[in-house]
């Protein structure tokens, strides 16, 4: 069986991206799945790569159970279009950053996150990296949020079982 494939994506790969990754990670492990899926996060910028995540992302994360600390910042690559299934972005400007250097191909699979968490009525993540602990704890219900309303939508798709 072939994996579906996510990357999740924002700006520096150090905030909400990994956020979403550790998130999602621990949402597919409890229900089950996670032998059905590959899944990384990465920045539109190069400004963080090889870096930990934020350690006020990490703190935020771990208060729910959720360990990114092993992640490592890296961006884009030109192979991630044809690689991944999904690629999920966390606002408007990383939306249109990768829309404009996906092929034409694959514009299909980059995609808002916040589009499955639709009941939330917005559709950016807010980047939480000048801001205060409670940047952190809003990202987090907003991705588990997206994460839960993802998951659901590839179970209605009969992607995965």
């Amino acid at each position: 069986m072939q994996k579906i494939k996510v990357l999740f994506v924002c700006m520096g790969n150090i905030c909400r991206s990994p956020t979403a990754e550790g998130v999602f990670a621990k949402l597919i492990k409890e229900e089950g799945v996670e032998n059905q899926f590959s899944i990384d996060s990465a920045g539109t910028h190069a400004y963080h790569v090889g870096s930990a995540p934020d350690l006020r992302a990490q703190k935020a994360a771990l208060g729910r159970g959720v360990e990114i600390s092993h992640l490592r910042g890296r961006k884009v690559i030109n192979g991630d279009f044809e690689d991944f299934d999904f690629l999920l972005a966390m606002d408007d400007d990383n939306y249109s950053i990768l829309i404009n250097a996906c092929p034409d191909e694959h514009k299909h699979k980059v995609r808002y996150f916040l589009d499955y968490a639709p009941h939330l009525k917005v559709r950016e993540v807010p980047d939480p990296y000048y801001g205060g602990q409670y940047g952190f704890e809003r990202v987090l219900d907003m991705v588990e949020e997206a994460s839960a309303g993802f998951l659901n939508n590839l179970r209605e798709a009969g992607r995965i079982k």
